[in-house]
């Protein structure tokens, strides 16, 4: 019996690996989500080039494109950040500690994770920026209708600087402070 439950030990312990799978795809999909965003960037400067001969109505128009492809651009590289995190979350919480992180400076900031509360939260952070981009590109290609849609939109502001104070992080002085 003893043996049986070793065996059984053993199988558990080591089906932590299939989180590999998780790992190599949330690396495949954050350079996916890299190329997609990085030829938006090229898109956004050939339209760039045509800016300054257009009329003033055109103009207009293509500027807003342009400030909503911005913000898109920025969706999506914080996405493709987000896959990254993920991975090497998964990775150091399931299969091993990544050495290069231990040796470098800056990834104390972000990339050391040792809970899942840790990658939770880092996540977190993350899907809550790619939420504050999404809102913005709305506003921008918000229909103003009505005095109510603008008291919505700037509700909406309210909500998201509330959001803010309410997540940043909250710092105890110090001793004699």
């Amino acid at each position: 019996m003893k043996v049986l439950e070793r065996f059984f030990e053993r199988v558990l312990w080591n089906s932590r690996l299939f989180t590999l799978t998780a790992v190599i795809a949330s690396l495949i999909a954050a350079l996916v989500m890299f190329y997609v965003a990085t030829a938006d960037v090229v898109y956004l400067v050939r339209d760039v080039f045509t800016y300054a001969a257009l009329e003033t109505a055109a103009r207009e128009h293509l500027h807003l494109k342009i400030v909503a492809n911005v913000a898109e651009i920025v969706d999506g590289y914080l996405f493709a950040t987000i896959l990254i995190i993920f991975a090497l979350g998964l990775y150091e919480l399931f299969i091993s500690r990544i050495d290069e992180i231990e040796d470098s400076t800056t990834a104390p900031r972000v990339l050391i994770i040792r809970s899942l509360d840790d990658l939770k939260e880092r996540l977190a952070k993350v899907v809550f920026l790619i939420l504050i981009v999404r809102y913005f590109e709305y506003a921008l290609e918000a229909e103003i209708g009505a005095p109510l849609d603008l008291l919505y939109l700037a509700i909406g502001i309210a909500l998201i600087a509330v959001s803010l104070y309410l997540t940043k992080e909250k710092t105890t002085p110090k001793a004699g402070d």
